[in-house]
């Protein structure tokens, strides 16, 4: 699950983002965000993503709620989390349980985690 929502108008993209995982997970990250390339869904909408490295215990999940009418057709409405649950995997493990539309955001993240790691194996130029 990658915590998205609509950007609100005094927000920008990584304002709006670091918002919706507190609101979706109960998680406030800190530290560098590292942008990765823009998602585009089937459905036409761009999602914009960042990694960062930050803890987060999966079992202290919080998550805001959604109302819905439940059952369907019964004219009753009943609130439920908008995420249930949480829980960490590598990343073959992620690919199988991400949105096939958001798998690209694995790729992106792996490329860039790599090219981080390689650029700070450089030995340093002294002048």
């Amino acid at each position: 699950m990658i915590p998205k929502g609509e950007v609100e108008e005094h927000e920008d993209t990584l304002t709006a983002a670091r918002r919706e995982v507190e609101e979706e997970t109960g998680a406030r990250p800190s530290g560098p965000f590292i942008p990765l390339a823009p998602v585009h869904q089937t459905g036409g909408k761009i999602v914009h993503v960042w990694a960062v490295e930050s803890e987060f215990d999966a079992t202290s999940l919080t998550s805001n709620l959604f109302e819905m009418e439940w059952p369907p057709r019964s004219g009753n409405r009943r609130s439920f989390p908008e995420v249930d649950r949480a829980g960490w995997f590598d990343l073959a493990t992620a690919a199988r349980k991400i949105l096939a539309s958001q798998a690209t955001i694995l790729t992106h993240f792996e490329r860039k985690i790599t090219q981080t790691v390689e650029a700070s194996e450089l030995p340093s130029r002294e002048t």
